[in-house]
């Protein structure tokens, strides 16, 4: 059985002026009303849509018509956004 050969070319590593400077390790951990401001978006969103649906599009206002939802989920999205942010 033939020897495979031996690699000539030296493994790379990248130059140290194009590292990141902030490592995973120096990251802070994310503050307390993170998650739970986000829960209570997604929640109060699911809940803004699911009044809406319900009371036959009379409430929460029934001056904004279809803008309802969007309300309902721009909370989520936003709940999105800040879960992004979680670390």
């Amino acid at each position: 059985m033939p020897k495979s050969q031996v690699r000539k070319k030296k493994v790379y590593t990248p130059p140290t002026d194009v590292r990141p400077t902030a490592t995973a390790a120096t990251r802070k951990p994310s503050p307390v009303w993170l998650p739970a401001s986000a829960i209570a978006l997604i929640v109060g969103g699911i809940g803004w849509l699911v009044v809406y649906y319900l009371s036959e599009q009379e409430y929460p206002v029934a001056t904004w018509g279809y803008w309802n939802l969007a309300v309902g989920f721009g909370a989520m999205v936003a709940s999105l956004i800040l879960l992004s942010r979680w670390r």
